[in-house]
């Protein structure tokens, strides 16, 4: 990866959302470095990626829901001799249930990747981008990081923590020349729901956007040095109801839409 191009490190990229990304960043030039659990993915992607569009792609396979997996990965590129120009964290998974039925392990899981390994990655990746005076850090939280959801209390409370640190380091980053962008997509159509086993919940019954979409929302508010991207009008609308709805209305709204049926 010598070459003045820029690089972009993407996690849970081997489907989804970050599959999506992947594809949007090698369109325009830039060399990808890619992770998630899937090696079989990663390399068969990595090899289309550079096929059809001349860039250099560096896959790496590990469990980012493991303590100390965000140090292994940054090691990882360090020792490959890649500068990360960009960080897009998308990898993130949802536990569907009530609280009291879900294997603690599974939440535990949960949090880690979803917040915790964003937040090493982030800085990790942070303190370079700063000496060279710029960067860009996306991170995916969700449109239930607006409101709590019964049914998924763990998963929005985790992407609630997502949009506010977002918003906070964009702040704190003003005029540095590195900018961090929440992306809060609604449910799109991934191997997200199968993983949580949403099958049943109120919320995916219907055709869901595509992650292509969500995905190029993203990508054009980081490089355009957004602070937070919601795609989608009624996205929009369902992240700012709550603000102005009282708590209780909200609460059973969300649980009607999302609370598995007893």
């Amino acid at each position: 990866m010598t070459s003045q191009a820029k690089t972009v490190l993407i996690t849970g990229a081997s489907g989804g959302i970050g599959l999506a990304f992947a594809e949007l960043f090698a369109r325009d030039g830039w060399h990808l470095v890619t992770a998630a659990r899937s090696a079989d993915k990663l390399e068969a992607s990595a090899a289309d990626f550079r096929k059809r569009f001349g860039v250099t792609v560096l896959p790496i396979a590990l469990d980012l829901a493991q303590a100390g997996a965000a140090q292994a990965l940054y090691e990882r590129v360090a020792r490959a001799g890649v500068h990360v120009d960009a960080l897009v964290n998308n990898a993130g998974f949802a536990t569907y249930g009530f609280f009291r039925d879900i294997p603690l392990e599974d939440e535990r899981q949960e949090m880690q990747l979803n917040m915790l390994t964003l937040t090493e990655l982030s800085k990790l990746c942070l303190e370079p981008m700063l000496a060279r005076g710029t960067g860009r850090i996306l991170n995916v939280a969700s449109n239930g990081a607006f409101q709590p959801c019964p049914g998924m209390a763990v998963y929005c409370a985790t992407k609630a923590y997502v949009l506010s640190f977002s918003e906070a380091l964009s702040n704190e980053l003003a005029g540095t020349g590195v900018t961090v962008t929440a992306l809060c997509p609604g449910a799109t159509e991934s191997g997200f729901q199968e993983r949580a086993k949403l099958h049943d919940s109120p919320a995916v019954q219907r055709k869901l956007p595509d992650a292509m979409s969500a995905a190029r929302a993203g990508y054009e508010a980081m490089l355009a040095g957004k602070r937070l991207v919601i795609p989608g009008a009624g996205t929009k609308i369902g992240a700012f109801l709550p603000r102005l709805l009282p708590r209780g209305v909200v609460l059973s709204v969300a649980r009607r839409m999302l609370a598995p049926r007893r």
